[in-house]
């Protein structure tokens, strides 16, 4: 089977931890961040874990990571 080539802007964005969920980063966290109050531009710092139904698909994209 030939080796499969990883999505460069998936990978950029998304990485695997080490029990293998996807953790992602979140939107919104650009710019416009003077509207934004502190507790919310503080949570959107933080990076989550990707949800399960999207999961398969992100893999699919970066299979060496």
């Amino acid at each position: 089977m030939p080796k499969l080539k990883t999505h460069r802007g998936a990978a950029k964005r998304f990485k695997l931890t080490g029990s293998g969920k996807v953790r992602r980063h979140h939107a919104y966290a650009s710019h416009i961040m003077t509207t934004k109050t502190t507790k919310r531009k503080r949570n959107l710092r933080k990076s989550s874990i990707l949800d399960k139904r999207d999961e398969k698909e992100i893999k699919r994209l970066i299979p060496y990571l």
